[in-house]
């Protein structure tokens, strides 16, 4: 059997920054003065609570211990984790502007690990298809921010 460490560490790096992702988007939700903007970020929440479900299963597959927690530990990867204090007491077009920083992070992991040719043609696939979720987000708040600049 193929050496799965590789895959195995990718896809729990995607997986804590993907966490990150929905701890980021419960707390703009909660922040969020417009409620159209609170129901949108809770929408993103659950679906890339879907996401880290989905890449979970795969690290379960390939015989690693899927990471269930966000990237407490690798500080360069914090930009959700700092949303909270970003967001406390600001308007929502603060929390966007936050939000779209945060969705430009995970987008960058995510292109990396489709860029990763070590990784094995099912993690790939895996990861392509959680990509579909991730770049949807991106373009969200990409547009959105970009609306509230006008």
């Amino acid at each position: 059997m193929a050496d799965t460490d590789h895959d195995i560490r990718t896809l729990n790096s995607l997986i804590a920054t993907t966490i990150d992702s929905v701890n980021g988007y419960n707390e703009s939700a909660k922040e969020a003065e417009n409620p159209r903007f609170a129901q949108m970020f809770t929408s993103r929440a659950n679906e890339r609570q879907e996401v880290a479900r989905m890449l979970q299963a795969e690290v379960t597959r390939l015989g690693g211990n899927p990471e269930d927690d966000g990237t407490v530990l690798a500080g360069a990867h914090r930009v959700f984790l700092d949303l909270k204090a970003a967001v406390t007491g600001r308007d929502d077009k603060a929390i966007i502007n936050e939000v779209e920083r945060g969705e430009d992070h995970i987008k960058a992991k995510f292109e990396d690990a489709l860029q990763d040719n070590e990784l094995s043609p099912n993690v790939k696939h895996a990861v392509n298809q959680a990509w579909t979720s991730v770049k949807t987000g991106h373009d969200q708040m990409r547009d959105l921010k970009h609306s509230m600049e006008g």
